[in-house]
């Protein structure tokens, strides 16, 4: 079989499944923006605070980028460290309440140098089942030996943990608010289960950073748990409008992550302008301390309408809402009725998301005001009903 032939082969069975993707692109960015004369809602963007067209942030963006130029053009450990990677870190350190951080090029290289640089083939990592493909990823790569305990679960957590005697380090991996369920982790427990078993924990908080706690600092922050988890995660190009992942932690594991996470080691530094937008979020976040807050409100109010209507929106308690349907046609279908409607929620499938879960996930910005929301939930049920789907 030549090489095009098995591509063709994959791709038919992909599309025989519904499980084939491709891209589609679209004018703006943000929760609500114009195509032609139409105005569309867009349910699948991370900008939740509706940052990435802010002022501010775009200013302090573009001020960096004249003073150092394009690109870093070069790793941090060998030309590229600049002063705004310096200061960013500086002001996310505090942020977050650890004694430091450390900045890579994405949320996904973050998780793929973090964990590997913490583990390797005599240890063992337990991680949420549902924990994120980026963590596995890292997981993977550490080629350590992975215990899956049941999603939100921290007597099972516990229970493997008992079992493990032989590994010589136990990381425990979990989100904080879970990035397809809109859930959230119970950071309490885990990390007195954690604390009980000499467990280091690390806690992706992508989807919390500017949502939860002191000033958007996360949930983590939040609960005063920064003494006990070793390493929460976040990423600049979420709810920071912005892009790039960091890590705070304290400053030995900085140090280590250095020596170690060979994703930073190997990685171009974070271009100038992107430092700079991330630290005018910061900016925003500590004058506007209210943000997330106003944010979950109008999730709530959303959620709840769209629940009442007969919508499985499983545990959701964020800004995320996921409207299960099971199937991937089903999903598929809804999506598209949705877009012609005026509303771009895209449909999520395995193995994203476990089998038979197949599911729209709706993201609530600040770019939707309450209006927004009360006529989308108009449009999303009236399809529902349509779709057969309540």
């Amino acid at each position: 079989m030549m090489p095009q032939d098995w591509i063709d082969k994959g791709l038919h069975e992909l599309r025989a499944m519904g499980l084939e993707r491709s891209l589609r692109q679209h004018q703006s960015v943000g929760g609500k923006f114009r195509e032609g004369a139409k105005e569309t809602l867009n349910f699948s963007s991370n900008d939740y605070l509706g940052f990435a067209r802010n002022g501010h942030i775009i200013a302090a963006g573009i001020a960096a980028l004249k003073a150092y130029g394009a690109s870093a053009v070069s790793s941090r450990l060998v030309s590229g460290n600049l002063p705004c990677h310096a200061e960013l870190e500086r002001r996310l350190a505090g942020f977050k309440g650890y004694p430091g951080a450390l900045v890579f090029g994405s949320g996904y290289l973050t998780n793929l140098g973090v964990i590997p640089a913490l583990v390797g083939r005599s240890d063992a990592v337990f991680a949420d089942k549902l924990a994120h493909a980026s963590l596995v990823d890292g997981i993977i790569l550490s080629r350590t030996e992975l215990k899956r305990f049941q999603h939100n679960d921290p007597d099972h957590l516990a229970e493997l943990l008992g079992k493990e005697k032989e590994a010589q380090r136990r990381l425990v991996i979990t989100e904080s608010v879970f990035s397809m369920d809109g859930d959230l982790a119970p950071l309490e427990k885990i990390a007195e289960v954690c604390s009980r078993c000499n467990a280091m924990l690390l806690v992706d908080e992508a989807h919390a950073t500017g949502i939860f706690g002191l000033n958007g600092a996360g949930r983590v922050r939040e609960l005063q748990l920064e003494n006990r988890v070793d390493i929460s995660m976040g990423t600049l190009s979420k709810a920071m409008g912005a892009y790039g992942g960091f890590v705070a932690c304290s400053a030995p594991l900085r140090d280590w992550f250095i020596n170690r996470a060979r994703s930073f080691i190997y990685s171009t530094a974070l271009p100038p302008a992107i430092a700079g937008a991330a630290a005018g979020a910061l900016d925003v976040l500590e004058t506007n301390p209210d943000l997330g807050r106003e944010l979950r409100q109008r999730a709530d109010s959303f959620r709840r309408r769209l629940k009442e209507a007969g919508f499985n929106t499983g545990q959701s308690a964020s800004q995320i809402i996921p409207l299960i349907v099971g199937k991937n046609a089903k999903a598929l279908a809804l999506a598209e009725r949705l877009r012609e409607n005026g509303i771009i929620a895209v449909a999520i499938r395995p193995p994203t998301v476990p089998e038979g879960t197949a599911r729209i996930r709706l993201s609530v910005t600040l770019d939707h005001s309450p209006s927004d929301l009360a006529k989308a939930a108009d449009r999303i049920i009236d399809v529902g009903y349509k779709e057969r789907l309540l």
